[in-house]
């Protein structure tokens, strides 16, 4: 069963950029297609950015398309987001899991505020 870790969620400035990351405890991260999603207070968990294993496929939401970047590290069995010209919209907890998502495979998430 494989499993997500997030991490480094923090307190940003409206405008500001922000690299989070995920690491997958099994081989399936470096095979099958991850994505981020993201669920901001009192809404639901929605998709963010996907890519494939091969990297030659990413997908974005219009909502973070040309802020966002999605990337992964095959070594170390970890994908990233890169975030930048955040907006307060962009507040929410950040989790990361496969497309469709498996339910057993839900990290804690990590938490990025945006805020002045």
């Amino acid at each position: 069963q494989e499993q997500f870790v997030e991490s480094g969620g923090a307190l940003v400035q409206p405008g500001g950029s922000l690299t989070i990351a995920c690491q997958g405890s099994g081989r399936y991260t470096n095979t099958l297609v991850v994505g981020w999603y993201r669920q901001a207070p009192g809404q639901l968990r929605e998709p963010v950015a996907q890519i494939l294993s091969s990297d030659q496929w990413v997908n974005y939401a219009d909502s973070v398309k040309n802020r966002f970047t999605i990337s992964r590290d095959t070594a170390k069995n970890t994908v990233y987001l890169q975030m930048t010209n955040l907006k307060p919209e962009d507040t929410a907890t950040y989790y990361c899991n496969f497309l469709p998502p498996v339910e057993s495979s839900w990290g804690p998430g990590t938490l990025v505020t945006v805020s002045s």
